[in-house]
């Protein structure tokens, strides 16, 4: 029997297409997953009833490597490494000129373009003078970056560990609430989906992301030059294997479980099996159970 009368039990009208939810919010769930290793700590607060469980699913899916995870998530013949999969690689960056050593580039790597984003990110400073073409100049010292250690992690904030606890604690009370007025449908779903993507965040999360650097040659000259976009050039200046790091290097994510990687495999299963289940169960439950569901 139900601790509770069940609110809005003479309602004519259900929410049967809430067990679509599965396809809304991809796009920020999936901007959720891919940011999960920049931050300390972010695995352990992926405990809540996430959206876009069919994309999350069809995404880290495709990680998974043996006969089984693919024929149930394909992939594209020429497989995509992790990084590319989360996010962290795949765009070409901006034409590359050493002052010294003459050396030129017309693409550089992912980190040249995240090089050249961020020098268009900040507030210009007119220049008054001569009228040219409108450009961006940007420079970047390198001179004291320590060569052998790239730090990957930004430290964890309070206040955005705080934040991530609403969508917990919501989740967490629309269960609650479904058990005390008995519609035991919603919440078997409401859990499911708390424990598929707390899951899914903390074998995600424990991935290492690092960046590949480039050492120089003993007695290479600096690695002063130049990087050119359109109306937007960056002076970069330091030794070369910073410079290289930005013009050749790489994000490296080394997932758990290689190279099978059969607890990604398993996520994503995990959440097909909550996104086809809501299907069937949700227009099972009550109205309030199903707002509760809409709700978390």
């Amino acid at each position: 029997m139900p601790l509770l009368d069940r609110p809005l039990s003479n309602a004519e009208f259900t929410l049967d297409v809430s067990g679509i939810a599965g396809f809304f919010g991809s796009q920020e769930a999936l901007a959720a997953i891919t940011t999960i290793h920049l931050f300390k700590g972010k695995k352990w607060l992926g405990w809540y009833n996430m959206p876009g469980s069919y994309s999350i699913a069809r995404t880290i899916g495709q990680l998974a490597n043996s006969n089984v995870w693919d024929r149930l998530f394909p992939r594209p013949d020429d497989v995509a490494l992790a990084a590319s999969s989360f996010g962290l690689d795949g765009k070409l960056g901006p034409k590359y000129i050493a002052s010294m050593s003459g050396t030129v580039l017309q693409t550089t790597g992912y980190l040249g373009y995240l090089t050249m984003v961020w020098s268009k990110e900040g507030q210009p400073v007119k220049i008054e003078g001569r009228y040219t073409m409108p450009t961006r100049v940007a420079f970047l010292d390198l001179r004291d970056v320590d060569s052998q250690r790239y730090d990957t992690i930004l430290p964890r904030d309070l206040t955005h560990t705080l934040l991530a606890l609403i969508p917990i604690l919501t989740s967490f009370m629309a269960c609650i609430a479904c058990a005390m007025v008995g519609d035991w449908f919603c919440f078997a779903m409401i859990l499911l989906g708390i424990v598929s993507c707390g899951i899914t965040s903390f074998v995600v999360g424990s991935a290492k992301l690092s960046i590949e650097g480039r050492r120089s040659a003993p007695g290479a000259p600096h690695g002063d030059g130049l990087l050119i976009d359109t109306n937007a050039i960056v002076v970069v200046r330091g030794d070369n294997s910073p410079i290289n790091t930005i013009t050749r290097g790489r994000f490296s994510l080394r997932l758990v479980g290689s190279p099978h990687y059969n607890r990604i495999g398993l996520c994503s299963l995990l959440l097909i099996t909550q996104f086809l289940l809501q299907l069937l169960l949700i227009p099972q439950g009550s109205l309030f159970g199903q707002i509760m569901r809409r709700s978390s």
